[in-house]
């Protein structure tokens, strides 16, 4: 018992660099706390003390903000950042390493007895506010993207954005290779690249990134059209093409810019 404690302990410290000394971890994590209770409650479940389940599962919703059915079954190292709001059905199951932000719902579609809600294996990462629902797996390594709702089986490795949630695969393509391509157009441009990467789970990452391609290939294609005129003698492709700029222009690439590296109106400091 003390070592599946210490360990989690040490997993606060892994992933939330807020984390400052152990007495602070005690003390101050009510997603510990709620795990910890939890533990308590499925150990009086299994053994058909069902009532006392229930009774220190309130307990802990009630002290943390946290509700775990006692039949869920947690694995190690399980992680819950902030807490509030988090409501993890009965037939729900977590593999090791998993993460959970406040507001997410592992809940079910259903009334029907029997497995009704999720199982996450193995690293699994759930965003603020995410709903999970159903009898389905998300495979180890899968990320929920915060408010999304997902009602089907995520692949391993695999991320899930949206209302309804959508599968967002990885790139077959290495993504360094297209975000140099990428940046590189972008540069030219005159435009503030974030965000435009292939694997970022954005629909309008994602559509600012096939443009940057389509303007790649057609750059290409206008380079080759000019050494074949060149060839035969014009002088056409010698222009020089317009320069982009302009308030219009420069308000876009503002508009670009992640909120987090503008400094803040009010202190001029960038924020923390």
């Amino acid at each position: 018992m003390f070592k599946r404690m210490k360990e989690d302990i040490a997993s606060v410290f892994h992933r939330d660099p807020a984390a400052r000394s152990t007495l602070e971890v005690l003390f101050c994590y009510p997603g510990l706390h709620a795990i910890w209770l939890h533990r308590l409650a499925h150990a009086l479940w299994i053994r058909r003390a069902y009532l006392l389940g229930r009774i220190v599962s309130n307990f802990a919703r009630w002290a943390t903000g946290v509700e775990i059915h006692p039949g869920a079954r947690l694995g190690r190292r399980f992680f819950i950042d902030h807490g509030m709001g988090v409501v993890i059905g009965e037939t729900a199951e977590i593999g090791d390493d998993v993460t959970l932000y406040q507001g997410v719902t592992l809940g079910g579609t259903s009334w029907n007895k029997g497995k009704r809600h999720p199982t996450l294996e193995d690293g699994v990462v759930v965003g603020a506010g995410a709903k999970v629902l159903g009898p389905f797996t998300v495979g180890a390594g899968a990320k929920i993207g915060s408010n999304a709702v997902v009602t089907k089986a995520v692949p391993p490795g695999a991320t899930a954005v949206g209302i309804p949630g959508r599968i967002i695969l990885k790139d077959i393509e290495p993504a360094d290779a297209s975000c140099a391509r990428r940046q590189a157009m972008a540069e030219k441009l005159g435009f503030d690249a974030y965000g435009v990467t292939r694997d970022m789970p954005d629909p309008v990452a994602s559509a600012i990134g096939q443009m940057l391609d389509h303007m790649h290939a057609v750059d290409n294609r206008l380079q080759g059209m000019c050494a074949a005129l060149s060839e035969l003698g014009s002088d056409y492709c010698a222009k020089e093409l317009p320069t982009l700029g302009g308030d219009d222009f420069d308000m876009l690439k503002d508009a670009a810019e992640p909120a987090a590296e503008k400094p803040s109106p009010a202190t001029g400091r960038e924020p923390s």
